[in-house]
């Protein structure tokens, strides 16, 4: 694997990309869906454009620099084995540290947007249990996902904060509507995933009761919030196609599982969920 790496190998350049380059997609969806929220609530006027800017940059930066810190730390699914392959990681982690640092310290210079420290101090304790949680193994994996998710959602209310200058109960309402969104699809494809051999109503019932509560939960405290004007009202329309598409999945002839095409389903849930949410924001 050495001779791999240096010598400039298929092998040697795969396996580099993957100590740098994130490759969970459904994460990579979870930070991305709740920025475009944001943007797309945020952004009230053009003095606030360079500032969004900025911070899409430096959130980009971040999540990429998860990767190759975690290949030096060994806490990742890759592990930089050989001093190449720790340079690699070295020079990638500096690069995507600077951009980050540079990016912050430009939105925060003289003492502007100092909002963003809070919910960066938010984000950044979900990430470290996030990292205790994954040492317990494989049965706190969707407890892990779900803790992580506050911090990837955390784009949201950040880039509404700086587009509006206003990190008020409307920035949260957006933050907390990500989260569940997240919520229910790392609970879905969990189900999906454990429940693949499940034909009957019965057998998937048994296996996702928990999920099925869930979304009766969640349509429960979306009447609730709509209802007090806590959320505004389009934000129940954001989350119907997931709920159907959870819903559905009881009472549908068993079919076998395809991972990919689950991937690719949940990508296109996330982007409707992430435009109907952008409206319900900018026509509240």
């Amino acid at each position: 694997m050495n001779d791999q790496v240096k010598d400039g190998s298929a092998a040697g350049r795969a396996r580099a990309r993957a100590l740098i380059v994130p490759r969970e997609h459904g994460a990579w969806g979870l930070l991305l869906v709740p920025l475009f929220t944001g943007l797309a609530a945020g952004l009230g006027s053009a003095q606030r454009f360079w500032p969004l800017v900025l911070f899409v940059a430096a959130a980009l930066s971040l999540f990429w620099l998860r990767t190759p810190v975690e290949s030096l730390l060994g806490s990742g699914p890759m592990t930089a084995r050989t001093s190449h392959e720790r340079w690699i990681a070295v020079i990638a982690s500096a690069i995507l540290a600077a951009a980050a640092g540079v990016s912050l310290i430009a939105l925060m210079w003289g003492g502007r947007n100092l909002g963003l420290l809070f919910i960066g101090l938010v984000a950044a304790s979900a990430f470290v249990v996030q990292t205790g949680l994954r040492g317990l193994g494989r049965t706190a994996r969707m407890p892990s996902q779900l803790v992580g998710a506050i911090g990837l959602t955390a784009t949201a209310p950040a880039a509404y904060y700086l587009g509006t200058g206003q990190l008020d109960s409307h920035a949260l309402v957006l933050w907390m509507a990500n989260w569940l969104f997240a919520w229910n699809q790392i609970q879905f494809v969990q189900l999906r995933i454990h429940a693949a051999r499940a034909g009957t109503f019965a057998e998937k019932f048994a296996r996702g009761k928990l999920f099925f509560f869930t979304q009766l939960a969640l349509c429960v405290g979306l009447a609730l919030a709509t209802a007090a004007r806590v959320a505004p009202l389009l934000l129940i329309v954001a989350f119907l196609p997931a709920l159907f598409r959870g819903t559905r999945w009881f009472f549908r002839q068993p079919e076998p599982l395809d991972v990919k095409k689950l991937g690719w389903s949940e990508m296109k849930q996330g982007a409707a969920f992430g435009i109907l949410l952008a409206l319900a924001f900018i026509f509240r």
